[in-house]
């Protein structure tokens, strides 16, 4: 059995039902279920005995011991956190309780818990936590990509949040032995992504004929990663990886924000053309730029690719094509995440209403 935190978000979800979809090993999901968890993702596991969904919080100390003392996991993979930049700007004090405080209460209860265990059982044990590239701050445009050993220059609450979950973890390794492995992932995307992230924004907003909104020039890259290839990294760190290891996960896809934004719109002008006859571009809009905003992050993934032999499945045209193509496909989806409290989010952090 596993316990995966954070199961009920993004890329937590997917690597639930990627989990369950390949193996028979049953998963213990604990999500806290905030605005960004969203159950019906995980809507075709409902009946499954495989897959046991408990509502609660990572920093409740008492609620992880019992599930660690009831359920005995093999291991851990730690999603949980909050994750998204614009909204630590706004508020830094969710980032700094859950990604900071949940991941120390989580770590003790996980020590606790190894310590005691058989010692075949104690040397089978890992506990994988997720994190990412933002941890190591901003690239200059002709700058090499971040490898492992690149310093850490957090530009954000977010990121820095994040930084400061990669250092516990790293010191628990380091002082108590824990069975940790971390891996820093580039930016993810695909299905059941929450509807403020660029590409789903974008995507749902285009629908709906809403403008999209680009910060600045729009010339902020990234690099891509699949969910999905996130997903099959992550389970073959967890086979092969070496303990107190990092490794960088990416998709080797560095684009500028502008870029991804065009792709979609021709995506969507060839799959779901307006009834107008004019391209979904007419739709962009530019927006003040966000505090601070980082101007490149890039992933280089040889290590992981060297050492454990994984490498991405999707391109970015692959990948972003079945992307467009799952939010078409899958509208009630789409409305019913779509909450009040979504919409109040989207006039705050961009200056018009929801239904503009």
């Amino acid at each position: 059995m596993i316990l995966v935190t954070g199961g009920a978000g993004f890329i937590g979800a997917n690597f639930v039902l990627d989990w369950l979809a390949q193996h028979d090993e049953p998963v213990i999901n604990l999500d806290k279920l905030t605005y960004a968890g969203n159950l019906e993702t995980l809507a075709s596991l409902q009946g499954d005995a495989r897959h046991m969904f408990v509502q609660g919080d990572i920093a409740d100390s008492a609620l992880v011991t019992g599930l660690l003392t009831e359920h005995r996991p093999r291991t851990i993979v730690h999603f949980a956190a909050e994750s998204h930049v614009d909204r630590s700007i706004h508020g830094a004090e969710d980032f700094i309780q859950t990604n900071i405080v949940g991941t120390f209460r989580l770590l003790e209860a996980v020590r606790a818990h190894w310590s005691a265990l058989p010692d075949a059982e104690k040397q089978a044990f890992r506990l994988l936590h997720v994190s990412t590239d933002e941890v190591y701050g901003s690239l200059a445009p002709d700058a090499p990509a971040f490898t492992e050993t690149h310093g850490f220059e957090p530009n954000s609450p977010y990121s820095a949040s994040k930084a400061a979950s990669d250092h516990l973890v790293r010191a628990w390794h380091h002082t108590y032995g824990l069975p940790v492995v971390t891996t820093n992932c580039s930016n993810n995307y695909g299905p059941f992504h929450f509807p403020e992230k660029l590409i789903p924004l974008m995507i749902v907003n285009a629908l709906a004929g809403k403008p999209l909104p680009v910060y600045g020039d729009g010339m902020q890259v990234r690099d891509w990663l699949y969910v999905k290839d996130h997903c099959s990294a992550i389970r073959r760190v967890l086979e092969a990886g070496s303990l107190g290891e990092t490794y960088n996960v990416g998709g080797w896809n560095e684009k500028p924000n502008i870029e991804i934004v065009h792709t979609i719109c021709a995506l969507l002008d060839e799959l779901r053309p307006r009834a107008d006859g004019a391209s979904y571009t007419t739709q962009i809009t530019h927006v003040k730029d966000r505090p601070g905003h980082d101007r490149r992050y890039a992933i280089d993934a040889r290590k992981l690719e060297a050492e454990l032999g994984w490498k991405p499945a999707e391109t970015f045209d692959t990948g972003i094509r079945k992307t467009v193509q799952w939010y078409l496909d899958h509208p009630d989806w789409v409305a019913r995440v779509q909450s009040g409290a979504y919409r109040q989010w989207v006039q705050t952090q961009y200056g018009a209403p929801a239904t503009a």
